[in-house]
């Protein structure tokens, strides 16, 4: 596998890391600055170029995009995605979690526990919404901040106020947010790569700091998470759009509560804390998907566990031209046919007698079980899987984006 990883910071921690993992599993890693990334875009040919030559032969980018650069850094990453090479996060799924207000509209929408948070722009709103919320102590927030930079804790309305109208008056958005008392300076990193939790600690602040972060001198332990937890972790995680992700939870009395979810989790902390290869992985993640890209799991169907969306596309010479799409015995296998593109043509629910034909396309979903065992083994990911490459009975899965 040729992987590119995204970074402006090529000997941090994390960076230097992945790097290291790759390697050592005998894949061909390559640091890229995304700043020195150009994107060219003409009639049906997106390319990118990096240092002035052009890119063609990645098969993965791994994005580290820092929130300082999230709009170049995941127009960069969406371009990767356009050229058909697996991004293991991608620029949806980046924009999704790199604003806080964004993530917890849609974490609330699907029922994930987060603290009890209203968001205001009137002077006026600003009293009622801290009663709705509970009342003082209440945490401030802007919108978007890493490292717990931007997050603060005001023991009364007068307090709460004065702040809220001084970030305002800077043109800052904030959130309020609920006080969860009884996880006071301590939280839950979990970090997700795919449907799994690889590695979780708990990090408790120091002295009179609210904030756990490693960053702001918070400890931090490793830690087993109950079910709950894993189980949340890795639904926020689908519903945000990612497969690698930074998941942060208060332990509250009634069950975790999401503060954030993070598309460039740090490495050092939790590696360093639990001991374990995360970084590897991670990485080990990116080569399974090169070989067998996941169902990409996206937000309305994050309720049926085990199942997906995928794109099949028929090309000229298909054993599939010709044949009913009951023919093709997608329905045997437990893969519903939910929309067929052929070429400006959308039709939904297509019937099952309907006659498949050249660059037709099948938006699917099914049991994500049934379509992994479909895949032979060891089959190299192309950019695009076609059905031609395939014996009559194997249908490919490849990923297609499904949006909000």
């Amino acid at each position: 596998m040729k992987l590119a990883i995204l970074s402006r910071s090529p000997d941090c921690y994390s960076t230097a890391r992945l790097t290291e993992a790759a390697r050592n599993r005998g894949h061909d890693a390559e640091v890229l600055d995304t700043f020195k990334c150009a994107i060219d875009l003409e009639r049906g040919a997106p390319d990118l170029y990096y240092r002035r030559k052009q890119i063609e032969d990645f098969d993965a980018v791994l994005p580290r995009i820092g929130a300082s650069i999230t709009y170049y850094g995941t127009a960069v990453v969406r371009q990767f995605q356009e050229m058909d090479v697996f991004c293991a996060n991608t620029a949806h799924g980046i924009n999704n979690s790199r604003d806080k207000l964004r993530s917890l509209q849609l974490l609330s929408r699907h029922h994930i526990g987060i603290p009890r948070t209203t968001f205001v722009h009137s002077k006026r709103d600003v009293l009622p919404a801290i009663e709705r919320v509970g009342g003082a102590p209440v945490v401030i927030k802007l919108i978007e901040g890493t490292q717990g930079i931007g997050v603060l804790l005001a023991e009364t309305v007068k307090q709460a106020e004065a702040i809220i109208e001084l970030l305002q008056s800077q043109k800052q958005n904030v959130l309020i947010q609920k006080f969860v008392a009884e996880s006071k300076g301590r939280d839950i990193r979990a970090f997700v790569v795919g449907d799994r939790v690889v590695a979780a600690m708990r990090r408790v602040a120091q002295g009179q700091e609210f904030r756990s972060n490693v960053h702001r001198g918070g400890i931090a332990e490793r830690v087993e998470l109950p079910p709950e937890y894993v189980e949340t972790a890795v639904r926020a995680t689908q519903i945000m759009g990612l497969q690698v992700a930074g998941v942060d939870m208060l332990e509250s009395n009634s069950g975790p509560q999401i503060m954030e979810v993070n598309s460039s989790p740090g490495l050092e902390g939790i590696e360093t804390c639990t001991g374990l290869d995360v970084a590897g992985a991670v990485i080990e993640y990116i080569a399974a998907q090169v070989d067998f890209p996941e169902i990409d799991v996206r937000q309305r169907l994050t309720v049926s566990k085990g199942y997906g969306v995928s794109e099949i596309y028929i090309p000229e010479g298909s054993k599939f031209v010709g044949k009913t799409i009951r023919g093709t015995q997608l329905y045997e296998h437990d893969i519903n046919v939910l929309t067929l593109y052929r070429g400006a043509k959308v039709i939904p629910n297509p019937k099952p007698e309907r006659v498949l034909e050249p660059n037709d396309k099948l938006l699917c979903f099914g049991k994500l079980e049934a379509m992994r065992g479909m895949i032979p083994v060891k089959t190299r990911r192309r950019r695009r899987p076609e059905i031609s490459d395939l014996p009559a009975d194997a249908v490919p899965a490849g990923t297609a984006e499904v949006s909000d």
